[in-house]
């Protein structure tokens, strides 16, 4: 699918920007969002896209690779939780790995991380056998 980068309002290419790259997991229905920057406000465009058109692709398991990820305030955390959302209504499911320590502690926080699947890395993640 490829890479959202730079020119959505807000961005202003000095380091508060968002990377997003979604490509094709093991397996068919898996896909991975690699999710690179700081996701906020005026970011979050670019990974409610690649999400919405992920599950609208037909993607049974989204795996979001958090490692890069290296800020989420509250519209990233709504992001996310209605992304899980909209999944959960198609049976398809989204999953977080590699959570840098100050996006788990936002998420332990706020208790949202008791409802997404979390893996330590990308790899973990994709070694778990399917789940239907």
């Amino acid at each position: 699918m490829g890479s959202a980068r730079d020119g959505w309002p807000g961005n202003t290419g000095e380091g508060g920007g968002l990377a997003v790259d979604v490509r094709p997991g093991p397996e068919p229905g898996v896909m991975v969002v690699a999710v690179t920057g700081e996701l906020d406000h005026d970011t979050a465009e670019p990974l409610r896209t690649a999400l919405d058109d992920t599950l609208a692709g037909g993607a049974r398991r989204i795996l979001v690779d958090c490692s890069e990820l290296l800020f989420c305030d509250s519209t990233g955390l709504n992001l996310l939780l209605r992304a899980r959302l909209a999944a959960k209504e198609t049976g398809a499911r989204i999953e977080l790995a590699a959570l840098r320590p100050q996006v788990a502690r936002m998420l332990a926080i706020t208790g949202a991380g008791a409802v997404f699947h979390r893996y330590a890395s990308l790899g973990e993640a994709l070694a778990e056998p399917r789940q239907e």
